[in-house]
């Protein structure tokens, strides 16, 4: 079942993150951050943007989140998202239907693009944003360093609808949470 993260959830994502931190360049937070930490970024997160999760029988298993892109306002309509499965639960589908809530619930935010940033090679996560619509849109070349190397980093963009001109403001997420129309999209 997908539905809206909780501040409950921080010990079961901080999990599925640590893996990531601790023995790849999929991330290149180079520290884990901590329980309370993974507390703290999803109630900030979900003032703004969406941040789900893949939960079976009371486990979470996966989660995906959106996030600001940049810090300027001409920024306001893109987002850069994150979505990270736990490695007992991949390959069943959860990751697609997971990604197709979140980018739906931020077409409903008034979100125009999505962002995937993808550490390369990335094989698996690339193949899951261009089975997505996502296309290929360029590469930072060492673009960080981890686990004793430098990573290249792949961007893949998705228009999730097409801009108005002019705009209409981004709805925060905490203004949709509860809305009969979010929960058809979960």
């Amino acid at each position: 079942m997908i539905r809206i993260a909780e501040l409950e959830d921080a010990a079961a994502i901080h999990a599925i993150y640590a893996p990531a931190v601790t023995g790849s360049a999929i991330t290149f937070e180079n520290e884990l951050p901590g329980t309370e930490a993974m507390r703290e970024r999803i109630r900030t997160r979900l003032q703004h943007y969406p941040w789900l999760v893949w939960d079976e029988h009371g486990k979470v298993l996966a989660y995906a989140y959106a996030t600001r892109f940049r810090e300027r306002a001409a920024y306001d309509w893109i987002a850069e998202t994150s979505i990270y499965v736990h490695a007992d639960a991949r390959r069943r589908g959860i990751a697609r239907r997971l990604y197709t809530a979140l980018l739906d619930t931020m077409c409903l935010q008034g979100i125009n693009q999505a962002v995937g940033v993808i550490t390369l090679p990335g094989e698996v996560s690339v193949a899951l944003h261009e089975s997505m619509g996502f296309s290929h849109a360029g590469v930072w070349r060492k673009a960080g360093h981890k686990l004793g190397q430098w990573w290249d980093v792949g961007v893949w963009q998705k228009e999730l609808q097409a801009p108005r001109n002019p705009p209409s403001p981004i709805r925060p997420f905490s203004t949709l949470r509860d809305t009969p129309l979010l929960q058809t999209l979960l």
